[in-house]
C-alpha cells in the first residue's frame, strides 16, 4: 500500500499538482489513523492531505481510482447459454461455425462474459504503445486503440449478423433479446476493463516519469505546479534566458539606429567637407524604456514576481531607468536592493523583509501608498508594469487611484498568471483590465519570457 501511495503522489506531481514532502508525510499519518478498510474514508484522507488547491481536485479524482480501483469490478452480463435448451445451444453452435476462427473465439468470450487476462492486456498495451503514454488525456484514445486491436468493430458486426441468422433459424424473440442484452453488457464490461487498464498504466508511467524532465516541459509547467527543486532549476534557467534576451534586445537596438535619414545631422556632420555630404547620419530610433514595476509577492505570486525581478535586473543595460516596488498588504520601494550586482542576494533581501502569507494581499492599499509617495516616478515616457493575479481579498481595489496612475504612464501592462476564465471570486481583474493597455498571461516561464521580450520591443 505504501508504494501505491507513493506512486499516486509521484503521478500527482507529474500532472502539475504541488505536493510537498510535509504533505506526503501528512498523507501517511492520515492513513495510519483512518486505516484503509473504508475505501471512501481512505480516499478522503488522501485528498485532504495531498490537495491544497480546489483546482487540483479533478486531477486527484481522476488518478485515485487508477491506483486503488473504483471499488467495483467491470459489470458483465453473464453467459446467455446457461439456461438455453439443448436445441437452442445447438442452433447457436451451428450459427457460430460460419465465422472465422479468431472472430469466433472473440465472440464466444464475449458471450461467456469472460474478461481479458492480465497477460492479454499487457500484450495489447505493448502493441498499441500504451507503455510510452504519460498523459491521462490519451486514456480514452489508447483504450480505443486496444479495442480496435481486439477487432471490436468487427466483433460487433459479427454479433449483429449472428442475431439475424439465429432469428432466421427460428430462435425465439425473447431468447434473442436476452442474448442481445447480455452480450451488450459483456461488451461494455470489457470496454470498461480496457479503459481502466489504460488509465492505470498511464498513471503508473506518470509516477515513474523522471523528475529531471526536459527543460522544454519545465518551461511550460505552471508556476503553481512547480516543486521546490524545479523552482531552483528555473531560477538558474532564467539567467540563461535573460542573457539571450539581452543579446536580442541589443541587436534590435543596434539595427534601429540605421533608421530614418536625419538631414540636419547629416549637414552638420559634413560642414567640414564644405557642404558636400560625405557622411550620412540617421535618426537614433532607440528608445530605452523607463519602467515602473509593481510586484505582488504574496504566496500565490511570489515565484512569478521573483523571476520577473530577475529578468529586470539582468536587463538593466537595456533599460533607461527602473523603479521597482513590491507589495503584499503594503507597498515598499525595492530599487535600492538591486543597486548591487547580485540579483539573487537582492531578491532574497526583499523576500526576507516581506514574508509571504495567505489572504492578506491588499493591492488597493498598496496603490494608496504609491499615490502618497511615488507618483513622480511616472511620466509620459514610462511603462508601468503590474505583476499580480488581481486577487484583493474583497478589499477596495481603489480603481480611482489606478485610473490616475495609468493616465500618467505612457502605457500600462499587467502580467497575470491566471487566464480570464478564472477571474472571479476575490479577483478584481475584470475591473483593472479595461484600464490597462495590455493584459498578458504569464502562467509559466515561457510565457513570462515572451512577455518581457514584448515589453522590451516597445
Amino acid at each position: 500500500m505504501e508504494s501505491r501511495i507513493l506512486q499516486l503522489i509521484a503521478a500527482l506531481r507529474a500532472s502539475g499538482v504541488r505536493v510537498s514532502l510535509a504533505e506526503s508525510a501528512e498523507a501517511f499519518s492520515a492513513v495510519d489513523i483512518m486505516g484503509i478498510q473504508d475505501r471512501e474514508e481512505f480516499r478522503l484522507s488522501l485528498r485532504a492531505t495531498l490537495i491544497k488547491d480546489a483546482r487540483d481536485i479533478p486531477i486527484f479524482e481522476k488518478l485515485f481510482p487508477l491506483f486503488f480501483g473504483s471499488g467495483q469490478p467491470p459489470a458483465m452480463g453473464g453467459n446467455p447459454m446457461d439456461d438455453m435448451t439443448p436445441e437452442e445451444a445447438q442452433m447457436l453452435a451451428d450459427a457460430l461455425r460460419q465465422f472465422a476462427q479468431n472472430l469466433r473465439q472473440r465472440m464466444e468470450r464475449l458471450m461467456n462474459g469472460e474478461p481479458l487476462s492480465r497477460s492479454e492486456l499487457e500484450a495489447l498495451a505493448q502493441l498499441v504503445g500504451l507503455n510510452q503514454a504519460d498523459d491521462l488525456r490519451y486514456q480514452n484514445w489508447m483504450a480505443q486503440r486496444m479495442m480496435r486491436a481486439l477487432a471490436f468493430p468487427e466483433v460487433r458486426e459479427a454479433l449483429k449478423e449472428l442475431m439475424e441468422q439465429l432469428q432466421q433459424m427460428g430462435m425465439s424473440r425473447d431468447r434473442l433479446e436476452q442474448m442481445r442484452t447480455m452480450i451488450q453488457q459483456n461488451l461494455e464490461g470489457m470496454r470498461e476493463q480496457i479503459e481502466r487498464f489504460a488509465g492505470e498504466r498511464i498513471a503508473e508511467n506518470l509516477s515513474e516519469k523522471p523528475r529531471g524532465e526536459s527543460m522544454d516541459n519545465l518551461l511550460n509547467r505552471p508556476f503553481h505546479a512547480l516543486s521546490e527543486e524545479e523552482k531552483k532549476i528555473l531560477q538558474r534557467e532564467v539567467k540563461r534566458l535573460a542573457a539571450m534576451l539581452r543579446t536580442r534586445i541589443a541587436l534590435r537596438q543596434k539595427r534601429a539606429k540605421s533608421g530614418q535619414l536625419d538631414p540636419k545631422a547629416t549637414i552638420r556632420a559634413n560642414l567640414k567637407y564644405h557642404g558636400v555630404p560625405m557622411e550620412i547620419r540617421h535618426k537614433d530610433r532607440v528608445h530605452k524604456p523607463k519602467i515602473v514595476v509593481i510586484c505582488d509577492i504574496s504566496t500565490s505570486m511570489r515565484f512569478c514576481s521573483e523571476l520577473m525581478l530577475s529578468f529586470l535586473h539582468a536587463l538593466q543595460g537595456q533599460v533607461r531607468k527602473t523603479h521597482a516596488f513590491a507589495f503584499i498588504d503594503h507597498l515598499e520601494y525595492i530599487s535600492e536592493d538591486f543597486s548591487g550586482s547580485n540579483a539573487d542576494e537582492a531578491i532574497a533581501s526583499v523576500l526576507q523583509r516581506m514574508p509571504s502569507g495567505h489572504y492578506n494581499t491588499d493591492l488597493g492599499w498598496a496603490l494608496q501608498n504609491f499615490q502618497d509617495g511615488y507618483m513622480d516616478t511616472l511620466n509620459g515616457g514610462t511603462t508601468l508594469i503590474i505583476v499580480g493575479d488581481g486577487r484583493n481579498n474583497y478589499y477596495d481595489p481603489r480603481l480611482d487611484i489606478f485610473s490616475e496612475i495609468t493616465r500618467r504612464a505612457a502605457r500600462t501592462l499587467w502580467l497575470n498568471p491566471e487566464p480570464p476564465h478564472l477571474w472571479h471570486g476575490d479577483s478584481d481583474m475584470p475591473k483593472y483590465a479595461p484600464l490597462c493597455d495590455r493584459v498578458l498571461k504569464v502562467g509559466n516561464l515561457r510565457e513570462l519570457t515572451e512577455a518581457v521580450d514584448s515589453l522590451m520591443a516597445g
